[in-house]
């Protein structure tokens, strides 16, 4: 009997792909500048940890120790990431992305809670709340990717499933904060006759077929990976920094 093999992804390798083009991001923003294809990969980075922490605030045992973590490599990712940003170990106009993600999840925790007493009315109105407050807290907290990376956050959860109308809302919402919202730097592009101008973060939107191959698979999993996980982000901010001065 011949069995269809459909691909699928993994938290693991999620995190693994996510890792990776982050790191191209990182590359293009300090030792390798004026690559911009390395950027573009980059973009879709956030999407996919955005995505991972939705499953995660779901999957977790204990909602305080997973904030607990997210905090705790929050502070230490804070010197890292102003020794790229900012030059300097004091850069308080913009946060790291830990914060943006610690954001996302307090909000997710707020619209559980109405979940859970049941009232439609309840959710409606938290869910809009936390849409306003996540505007607001991205602004005022000068997290990465400010208040549009809170809505992205707040897409896979709004939109979690795998019905073809969560990942509709999910395709929309990504298109609208990306094209729209953060737009930036546009590639004049030639379709059929036709001429537009495609925004750089636009690449984001490729990171949805590598998310909607996820099927609630963990993969890989102990405790060495997952603080690696974590840890990667401030360390290779560092070594990327430290090479940037050593080529410079």
């Amino acid at each position: 009997m011949n069995h269809r093999i459909i691909p699928e992804t993994t938290s693991c390798s999620l995190h693994l792909l996510a890792m990776a083009f982050m790191l191209c991001d990182h590359l293009w923003a300090t030792v390798i500048p004026g690559n911009e294809w390395l950027t573009c990969v980059g973009r879709l980075a956030f999407p996919i940890f955005a995505f991972l922490l939705v499953e995660g605030y779901f999957h977790t045992h204990s909602l305080k120790r997973y904030a607990g973590r997210l905090f705790l490599f929050a502070l230490l990712s804070e010197v890292p990431f102003d020794l790229v940003m900012g030059s300097t170990v004091f850069y308080p106009v913009h946060q790291n992305v830990l914060w943006t993600f610690l954001i996302g999840l307090g909000l997710i925790a707020c619209n559980e809670w109405a979940r859970g007493k049941g009232q439609l009315w309840l959710r409606g109105l938290t869910a809009a709340a936390t849409v306003i407050l996540g505007f607001l807290l991205g602004l005022v907290s000068f997290a990465d990717f400010h208040f549009a990376g809170v809505f992205m956050v707040l897409t896979f959860y709004f939109f979690r499933g795998r019905r073809w109308w969560n990942r509709l809302g999910q395709l929309l919402a990504m298109a609208f904060i990306n094209l729209e919202i953060l737009g930036g730097l546009s590639y004049p592009v030639s379709l059929g006759g036709f001429s537009f101008f495609f925004p750089q973060q636009g690449f984001a939107l490729l990171s949805l077929p590598l998310i909607w191959l996820y099927r609630g698979r963990q993969g890989y999993h102990s405790r060495a990976f997952q603080y690696a996980c974590y840890a990667f982000y401030p360390v290779h901010l560092f070594l990327l920094w430290l090479l940037q001065g050593v080529l410079t």
